[in-house]
């Protein structure tokens, strides 16, 4: 059952934020967009999107059966990076759904993570010894395909702010905490002042030292990354991380370079976390341009994940021994600190699991 509806997609997308002057000089992309009526008008219909890109009549039954398992939703500013016509286009199969998600696959799962068995609190993900994960945010800028967590129920996980009270108690009592990481969903769907009132208090907490961010929005929508988030990016004490996620070259515009400059220049250390995806970027050439272009925009390749076996996503999974042998060929044609760390998160191991 699919507990991310539109309805909770909308609600916390949609917010209000405090009104701001912009205290980061703009690039020379100096029309900014809002970003949240941006995330309210992303694509949410399968047959708005074949329209859209031109796409043969064929795929819209295929796209519609993966609709009902989980929604559509594309913002206009990745869509535009899309090749009309072409169903084979790596951003677009990350994107439209297909029928083959329906199909049972043995071994692919609701809770491939086992993510149930450590929530102490509603909202809060303990699994590894020293940082916790706090689920920011239930909204998502765009829907990918193969996401972990398509199944996960967020209705469970929105802390109101008397529940996230708890939690700093909880991360107040554990000294070996050290590091608290923002997900979602996507974290930055949430608005700026509910974020900047969260990192305060945490960083009220003397043994917290990092605060790190997995996020997609800067990346989908790069407006995203206004003056508000940088003003309480740059004001903690906190050492701050952004692990973005992108899989493909082709995800990295403009846009999105002027948007890593900024964050760099309000101090944010900037990583990514890409998906080996069978037909995306399961290739040398591939890996390897986007390791490259990843380093031109200041980002320091991290993870190279393996695909969690959520159920509905077993078309896009290269099996561990060819992506052992993409690695060992990419490292032959990158410098070592472009070369992404091959891992596979395994339920119950106190850190991830290198491959390669």
């Amino acid at each position: 059952m699919i507990t991310r509806t539109s309805a909770a997609l909308q609600s916390d997308s949609t917010s209000p934020d405090d009104p701001a002057s912009e205290a980061v000089p703009l690039t020379p992309r100096q029309h900014r967009q809002d970003w949240q009526a941006q995330l309210r008008d992303a694509v949410r219909d399968p047959h708005e999107l074949c329209r859209r890109l031109d796409l043969d009549t064929a795929w819209l039954g295929g796209a519609e059966t993966g609709h009902a398992l989980f929604p559509v939703r594309v913002p206009h500013a990745y869509l535009a990076r899309i090749r009309p016509g072409d169903p084979d286009d790596p951003l677009l199969r990350q994107v439209l759904p297909l029928d083959r998600e329906s199909e049972p696959v043995a071994g692919f799962v609701g809770d491939p993570l086992e993510e149930a068995e450590h929530r102490p609190r509603p909202g809060l993900i303990h699994k590894y010894r020293n940082r916790v994960l706090l689920i920011a945010s239930p909204a998502c800028a765009i829907n990918c395909r193969y996401c972990f967590r398509r199944h996960f129920p967020y209705a469970e996980n929105s802390p109101s702010r008397g529940q996230w009270e708890t939690t700093l108690d909880y991360l107040r009592q554990d000294t070996s905490i050290n590091e608290a990481i923002f997900s979602g969903g996507d974290p930055l769907a949430s608005p700026d002042r509910r974020l900047a009132w969260l990192a305060e208090r945490l960083a009220d907490i003397p043994h917290l030292k990092r605060l790190r961010l997995h996020t997609r929005l800067p990346v989908v929508i790069p407006d995203r990354v206004d003056s508000p988030l940088l003003d309480w990016l740059a004001a903690t004490r906190l050492q701050t991380v952004m692990v973005v996620h992108i899989n493909h070259p082709n995800e990295i515009d403009a846009g999105v370079a002027d948007a890593m400059q900024r964050l760099r220049g309000a101090g944010v250390t900037l990583l990514n976390q890409s998906v080996l995806l069978r037909g995306v970027n399961d290739d040398v050439e591939t890996l390897a341009r986007l390791s490259e272009r990843l380093f031109e925009v200041g980002i320091l390749p991290y993870y190279l994940h393996v695909l969690d076996p959520v159920e509905g996503a077993a078309h896009f999974d290269v099996p561990d021994a060819e992506a052992v042998s993409l690695v060992e060929t990419l490292r032959t044609q990158l410098a070592g600190f472009l070369m992404p760390r091959l891992v596979r998160e395994v339920p119950g191991e106190a850190s991830k699991t290198p491959l390669a």
